[in-house]
């Protein structure tokens, strides 16, 4: 019994070290760079704005952005940013913001969407929609997951002065 009790504090050990040392380690499994892509939202295709407004309300959202009479608005909870979307996209998406952080606030340092756009392809992605690499202001991308699930990276800033 005390050998069983050794062999599952020592798994246990284990698992918890290797969770330490992958959570301080930048990069993943492959040793690749992160990117920072930005601001993080879910992008939802919303068939009736108010009551989709309305219903988010009630989970403790907010509107903090947007134009209703333009059919759209962006709400936030506590941690979590979403898009709401009438008759604008078929499907919901990721939306990543470069250069932006939570609230909305220009960052004086982040990956630029055209540098972020050159390692996906470098890494095999492709890419649904490109941005114009010889421009300098804001731009978009695009790709798809495997599960088909577009994934928006659309920077509002121009490019940083201070990164790549």
């Amino acid at each position: 019994m005390t050998r069983i009790l050794a062999a599952l504090l020592a798994c246990c050990l284990s698992g918890f070290f290797v969770e330490q040392e992958s959570a301080s380690t930048p990069g993943n499994a492959r040793g690749e760079t992160p990117l920072r892509l930005g601001k993080f939202s879910v992008s939802l295709t919303v068939k009736d704005l108010a009551k989709s407004r309305a219903f988010y309300e009630k989970l403790g959202f907010a509107v903090v952005g947007g134009e209703q009479t333009q059919n759209w608005l962006i709400l936030q909870n506590d941690t979590a940013t979403i898009g709401l979307f009438q008759g604008m996209f078929s499907r919901n998406m990721l939306t990543f913001v470069p250069g932006w952080d939570r609230d909305d606030k220009p960052l004086p340092d982040f990956d630029d969407v055209r540098d972020i756009q050159k390692t996906l392809e470098e890494r095999g992605l492709a890419l649904t929609l490109k941005a114009d690499e010889s421009s300098t202001g804001p731009a978009s991308l695009m790709l798809v997951d495997p599960d088909g699930n577009p994934i928006l990276l659309d920077q509002y800033v121009p490019r940083p002065t201070t990164g790549k």
